[in-house]
């Protein structure tokens, strides 16, 4: 699904609704310059086809209590095999991974992972993490502020730029 396939006005609901997920299709409609059945028809076909994957609220993690947030740079024994592919899956199966990426890198993998505390992370670490048998590093780093989190994707190449300097003056 290349971008090309999004005409204007997929790329306007995509951008609104990043924004605000809690857009009402008529509210939605109304901002993208559409009548509510067209714009629904779009959502529709634009969740189908891959572009909007989901809807959740952002929680605050400190209120919920996972203060803690700790990046992991882990190297593992072997890549092109089955054990890498049933590392990954059992790394992204634990409910404490908030993020998962293969990296390029000292690290083989980057993993983030959110807890109430250091005795929860320690607990993480050597039950669970340093368990798994490909496991050859692990270098752990504590976020200690959080500036940026869970931003919108960057549209600006999505968006014609007559659409973006009307979207900043309007804010």
């Amino acid at each position: 699904m290349p971008i090309e396939d999004l005409d204007v006005v997929d790329r306007r609901i995509i951008a609104a609704l990043q924004e605000n997920g809690r857009l009402s299709n008529v509210d939605l409609a109304d901002k993208v310059g559409l009548s509510p059945s067209p714009c629904l028809r779009r959502v529709n076909r634009l969740e189908r086809e891959g572009y909007i994957e989901s809807y959740r609220a952002i929680l605050g993690r400190r209120s919920i209590g996972l203060g803690l947030s700790v990046f992991i740079g882990v190297k593992i024994d072997g890549h092109a095999d089955d054990r890498a592919t049933t590392f990954e899956k059992e790394v992204v199966a634990f409910p404490e991974v908030v993020a998962c990426h293969m990296i390029a890198g000292e690290a083989d993998y980057l993993i983030e992972v959110a807890v109430p505390d250091l005795d929860h992370y320690q607990r993480f670490l050597v039950d669970r993490l340093l368990e798994l048998p490909l496991v050859r590093e692990v270098r752990s780093n504590i976020a200690i502020q959080t500036l940026k989190a869970g931003a919108p994707l960057p549209l600006g190449h999505l968006i014609p730029a007559a659409d973006s300097k009307r979207r900043a003056r309007n804010r």
